[in-house]
């Protein structure tokens, strides 16, 4: 090979190590900050179940205190007391509020 040639390969080879470098790079930059808005994406997922799951609780307890008191039974101690229906909402209102105030307290709402 002439030397004129080898100089101007020699000078390509160079063109094309720094294009390669810059490539890298760029795909490392990528790779990060794809890996930054998967873990961002996560962790609003993870609050957002939080939420669903703090209100869950919150409903489970009249849905559980509903159905209780839904099947019809005579026998249950609060159906012939005068105040049995006020006591019981009280109670069930009460835990709900308990449970807000906690889950709140702990950032879950």
């Amino acid at each position: 090979m002439p030397a004129e040639v080898r100089s101007y390969f020699r000078d390509v080879d160079d063109h094309l190590r720094t294009v390669t470098e810059r490539v890298a790079n760029f795909d490392e930059l990528l790779t990060t900050l794809v890996d930054a808005t998967l873990a961002k994406v996560s962790l609003r997922q993870n609050s957002d179940m939080r939420k669903i799951t703090a209100w869950a609780a919150v409903i489970a307890v009249p849905t559980m205190g509903v159905g209780i008191y839904g099947m019809n039974f005579d026998y249950l101690p609060e159906l012939h007391w005068k105040l049995g229906y006020p006591v019981v909402m009280s109670v069930i209102l009460g835990v709900c509020f308990v449970l807000y105030r906690v889950f709140k307290r702990n950032r879950w709402l």
